[in-house]
């Protein structure tokens, strides 16, 4: 370059990776725009990082290999078709969705030698990013994205790289044995998305993930419906051992028909009759100190297994920093609106403590305004001014935060971003603040389900996996000592299956109790509750149900005012009120007017609010 060309040396690259990506895309009007955030494309325009001056050559091609990606997908992918046949949540979705981007990754890789560079470049950085090498137990390994690179690498014949391998481990002989035969059947159809997609669907439900679809896969003349019923069933096990016992009871069990009986008999159970029960009667279902009991149409099999801690706890203290460290670089990219935001609020808070002054009394404090007046003639009257206090109820709000496998990667990040920036902003404002997760301690069941089968399978057993509740912050500790804490919901090894009513219940009667004129509960969700283990084995609704009886508790008889943030999915039904936001640059705007509004003295009629 000339040395007194005022032009950034990125420029190059950017209108190199422009054309590249419009190449690609087969679109000469996609417009392509860097810069922090998440990458993203839709219709005519993209998004994606922008490496900075002086880096490496391997970060050079994971930005190329984000937007060969971001540019095939826009070619090759039909995006009304995609989200028609995506699961509505859980493992289910994120297995859909990276079998997927392995399509994608294949058709790219199969034409063009330096996309299939640039795309595994991108994957290792994404693999090493996720610490998926640090990986050293099953259940701490997700299983959708697991099926997702076994895919990948057998569509592309190229081997993963290392991290990712090692995930693949631990899943590699379960999918095999389950899919393998469709996993075969993918190549066929690379470019029939329709069919592929299909086949995606079947691979969920031969992992035994079949609850999660919206609409079971079609399946084959050959295949009896009954058969993969039940071959679903014994596929959620833990270990070869377990399937083995699994089919020796469905061979065996002489009550099989009478429990599917009794489960459809559950089923059938309309919203309708549950609402009706927790009104007839709701004081049956509290205790004195208003803590929510909870519903007798729900259980657990066992709560022995279910913890409740600290998020120090979980993590050492070098862990906990590196960890607050990843969410504070994600919080500088967004910088300007966060700021914003928290000053707005601020702003709006402050302003309903602020003391108001009446002027003109015959006695109070001297007002200065009229000190002239006063000099002149001291006996002169309505010269002082009196103090006057406005109302503004002591208040403790607390944050509950799906902390689940679905809400990985862009979701969890909102999520903490939310939490901090609430937690600082309200605490600034004399708002005592407690965060809250909730997860569960493995995925696919746990110590609660093992100990189901060798009880003997007793059917409709309730809730079969084990709780994690965790605590982020207390609502009397400072925000400086629970800072770093936030910063563990970064951690992926932690998000594993959410089961929404408990954790509803659990959160709401801690903070019912306090002393607070006014408490006020925020859940940060993506949607409905999904526990594999939970719904293979009771009605389909069964969370669900328990979910709705949560809130129509808190909303109707309790005095904590809900409050719900989704991220992603609409739950318009289950909530009063809905707001939609996809993305941390939404935050700002929807999150101020809202919030404000919640500490509006005149607001008295809104109960909840949900940003979804």
């Amino acid at each position: 370059m000339n040395a007194n060309d005022p032009e950034s040396p990125l420029e190059p690259f950017k209108r190199a990776l422009t054309a590249t990506m419009r190449a690609l895309a087969a679109n000469d009007e996609l417009e392509v725009s860097f810069g922090p955030g998440t990458p993203s494309a839709h219709g005519n325009l993209a998004r994606i990082p922008l490496p900075h001056i002086g880096c490496s050559v391997e970060e050079v091609d994971t930005v190329r290999g984000i937007g060969d990606e971001l540019a095939l997908k826009l070619r090759y992918r039909d995006e009304a078709l995609h989200r028609s046949r995506m699961p509505k949540a859980g493992i289910a979705q994120e297995l859909y969705e990276s079998v997927e981007t392995a399509r994608i990754a294949a058709i790219g890789s199969e034409r063009l030698e330096g996309v299939a560079q640039n795309l595994h470049c991108a994957l290792e950085a994404s693999c090493r990013e996720a610490a998926f090498d640090r990986i050293t137990t099953e259940t701490e390994a997700p299983l959708g994205l697991a099926v997702g690179l076994l895919v990948r690498q057998r569509l592309t014949g190229r081997p993963l790289p290392a991290s990712a391998e090692h995930l693949v481990s631990f899943w590699r002989e379960f999918v095999e044995e389950k899919a393998g035969k469709v996993l075969d059947q993918l190549k066929d159809c690379l470019m029939d998305q329709d069919a592929y997609s299909r086949l995606s669907r079947s691979i969920i439900a031969d992992l035994g993930l079949g609850a999660e679809l919206e609409d079971p896969p079609e399946m084959n003349d050959e295949t009896d419906e009954t058969e993969t019923v039940e071959e679903s069933e014994s596929d959620s096990d833990l270990s070869p051992e377990d399937v083995s016992l699994d089919e020796e009871m469905v061979d065996e069990d002489a009550d099989g028909d009478a429990t599917l009986v009794e489960m459809d008999a559950d089923m059938d159970m309309s919203d309708s009759d549950a609402e009706a029960d927790a009104d007839e009667a709701p004081q049956q279902n509290q205790d004195d100190a208003g803590r929510i009991r909870v519903d007798v149409n729900y259980k657990a099999l066992t709560d022995e297994f279910d913890e409740v801690v600290d998020a120090v706890d979980l993590v050492d203290s070098a862990e906990l920093d590196r960890l607050r460290g990843l969410l504070d670089q994600q919080l500088r990219s967004l910088q300007h609106t966060t700021s914003k935001l928290a000053n707005r609020l601020q702003r709006k808070l402050l302003a309903k403590q602020n003391r108001t002054w009446e002027f003109d009394l015959e006695e109070g404090i001297l007002d200065t305004s009229r000190l002239a007046s006063i000099v002149v003639d001291p006996m002169h009257p309505l010269a002082f001014k009196q103090e006057k206090q406005t109302e503004f109820r002591d208040t403790v709000v607390t944050m509950l935060i799906d902390s689940s496998g679905s809400m990985r990667g862009r979701s969890i990040t909102i999520a903490a971003m939310c939490a901090d920036i609430l937690g600082r902003t309200l605490e600034r404002c004399s708002v005592k603040v407690e965060i809250l997760g909730f997860t569960t301690r493995a995925w696919r069941g746990g110590q609660s389900r093992e100990k189901w089968i060798i009880s003997g399978k007793p059917s409709n057993p309730g809730r079969l996996n084990d709780l994690r509740h965790i605590v982020y912050k207390a609502a009397d500790e400072p925000w400086r000592r629970a800072r770093k804490n936030l910063g563990l919901m970064m951690r992926e090894e932690l998000l594993k299956e959410n089961i929404d009513g408990e954790a509803l219940i659990w959160s709401h009667n801690r903070i019912v109790t306090r002393q607070e004129q006014r408490k006020i509960l925020m859940v940060i969700s993506d949607g409905l509750p999904v526990d594999n283990s939970t719904l293979l084995v009771n009605p389909s609704n069964y969370l669900e149900q328990h979910l709705k009886y949560a809130i129509n508790m808190i909303e109707n008889y309790s005095p904590v005012e809900l409050v719900a943030i989704g991220i992603g999915h609409d739950v318009t039904h289950h909530y009063r009120r809905a707001v939609t936001i996809t993305d941390a640059d939404q935050l700002g705007d929807a999150m101020t007017e809202q919030l404000a509004s919640l500490f509006d003295v005149e607001a008295k009629g809104t109960r909840a609010l949900m940003l979804s």
